[in-house]
């Protein structure tokens, strides 16, 4: 099963990101704006795990959470990957507030999955920055968004707690759905 961790923002930020991005949904029919019963944070993607690893993770992440506390967090502006929007495939939220500590829960998560050997977390990558964010779209081919950018760069949404840490699993989408299925399959408390 394909698996990540993840923080899903509570449903009143999500109302306020949603207004805000309609009208831009509408102006941008071509980019696959994410639905939004799939919005939420990655902390750590592990890729596709089997039962054995599976069980074997799940007592590592509940450690790994249980040594961080609540984050006080906000959605604010935007920005893409990869780059300045000029090739972009990606449009994404940026997160506030409690970015190092959100960091160091992502480094937490991935360490988790790298003792466990999850795929997605193989031990002889290279350290990468933890970019925290929330993807609004995607697109198949490189799509300049840069006009798009600027002008929702002046989102800046409620603050918000997050409470607790998700184990999502993802399923790829049917015919008749452009994207795929998400469910938790176990959350522990932030505390």
């Amino acid at each position: 099963m394909r698996l990540f961790a993840a923080i899903l923002p509570p449903p009143d930020v999500l109302d306020e990101l949603c207004a805000f991005i309609a009208p831009y949904q509408a102006e941008w029919p071509d980019l696959r704006w994410t639905d939004r019963e799939l919005l939420h944070v990655t902390l750590t993607f592990y890729g596709e795990v089997d039962d054995r690893t599976l069980e074997r993770l799940l007592p590592r992440l509940e450690r790994a959470v249980a040594r961080h506390g609540p984050l006080n967090l906000s959605l604010a502006g935007a920005g893409a990957f990869p780059g300045n929007g000029a090739h972009a495939r990606v449009l994404w939220t940026g997160l506030y507030g409690d970015r190092r500590d959100l960091a160091r829960l992502s480094a937490a998560t991935t360490a988790a999955g790298r003792r466990v050997g999850a795929p997605g977390t193989p031990p002889d990558a290279p350290a990468r920055v933890y970019r925290p964010h929330l993807t609004l779209a995607r697109t198949r081919r490189p799509v300049d968004v840069r006009p798009i950018i600027e002008p929702m760069s002046a989102f800046a949404g409620s603050p918000w707690t997050a409470t607790e840490v998700h184990l999502m699993q993802s399923r790829f989408a049917a015919r008749d759905r452009r994207q795929p299925l998400y469910e938790s399959l176990k959350s522990w408390p932030l505390t």
